[in-house]
């Protein structure tokens, strides 16, 4: 009986008013100090990603491209060696430089014909005023229209043969230009170039490898603007829409949380079984919808690290 008594004495000590108003405080702190967010869905950070692969072939001379490094967009970080096809575009040049030499000038090529027709139309002229004048032979002016005739026809025939060689020409010419296209393509392809900003998350090769096409060189990916994948119920989907503000919670440890603004990208358009991260025979059992939720990175996300929804 004494015992309980000292056991009743000690529980009621807590009853004066200055224990008690430290007991309520102390507990409010801790109370607020392990509220969490009232989370509508939870998913992980992925990023777009990007393999570049080598586009030439040849042995890598230059590859300035370490893990970690943040690289812009179009920014070129290395070249394969492109020897072989640098003097294969300094023979088409010699070839285009040939054909056009073989390029007959129609001009020149029938001064001389033209300057015949140019007499004999003068000496027909002159025929004709004798042949008023009964000093000349209508035999003579026929002879000379003959002659003008046959000349015509000769540049006639000499033009459409010349119009001929140089159509041939310029088709071939054409056709050497397309070689040097394809030519001065390749050489663009053996720039080793990063498609987007980004940072490099992993290196393939090493320089003085010897690359070919289809070749990984390195991965990259967007890590200024993450992709929220998270999982939804088909209760919450009549809640959203592309385009919406989402609110997303990120807990960095320590109850130090951090509050982003993302836009809802995608939703999928059919159910699935809910990830098989979620461990539960209840859960498991639920379908689910997927979505993306497009957050701007301010350098603190990382791939793969969680995140809580709250539409």
């Amino acid at each position: 009986m004494k015992a309980n008594n000292t056991i009743r004495h000690f529980i009621f000590i807590p009853q004066s008013p200055t224990v008690i108003l430290f007991i309520l405080i102390a507990t409010f702190f801790i109370s607020c100090g392990k509220s969490k967010v009232d989370a509508d869905a939870s998913g992980t950070f992925e990023a777009t990603e990007v393999i570049v692969s080598a586009e030439g072939t040849g042995k890598i001379l230059s590859f300035n491209v370490e893990e970690g490094q943040l690289l812009a967009a179009n920014e070129t970080v290395g070249a394969i060696d492109s020897t072989q096809l640098y003097l294969r575009k300094l023979q088409i040049i010699s070839s285009m430089k040939s054909l056009q030499s073989r390029r007959p000038d129609v001009k020149k090529q029938i001064a001389a014909i033209e300057q015949q027709i140019s007499t004999a139309k003068t000496e027909r002229r002159r025929l004709e005023q004798l042949l008023k004048a009964n000093a000349a032979t209508q035999k003579q002016l026929d002879d000379v229209n003959a002659q003008i005739a046959l000349l015509e026809k000769q540049i006639d025939a000499q033009k459409t043969t010349l119009e001929t060689a140089n159509q041939g020409i310029t088709e071939d010419s054409q056709g050497v230009k397309i070689q040097e296209a394809q030519v001065v393509d390749q050489l663009k392809k053996c720039n080793i170039i990063s498609p987007i900003a980004g940072t490099v998350l992993v290196k393939f090769a090493e320089m003085g490898e010897v690359a070919a096409p289809g070749k990984p060189l390195f991965k990259i990916a967007d890590t200024n603007n993450m992709i929220l994948r998270a999982y939804v119920t088909a209760d919450q989907l009549t809640q959203l829409k592309v385009g919406q503000k989402i609110k997303i919670f990120t807990d960095f440890g320590k109850d130090n949380n951090r509050e982003y603004s993302g836009t809802l990208g995608w939703i999928s358009n059919k159910a699935e079984f809910t990830p098989k991260t979620i461990q539960t025979r209840d859960e498991r059992a639920n379908l689910v919808y997927a979505v993306k939720i497009n957050v701007k990175n301010d350098g603190f996300l990382k791939i793969g690290m969680y995140g809580d929804v709250k539409f």
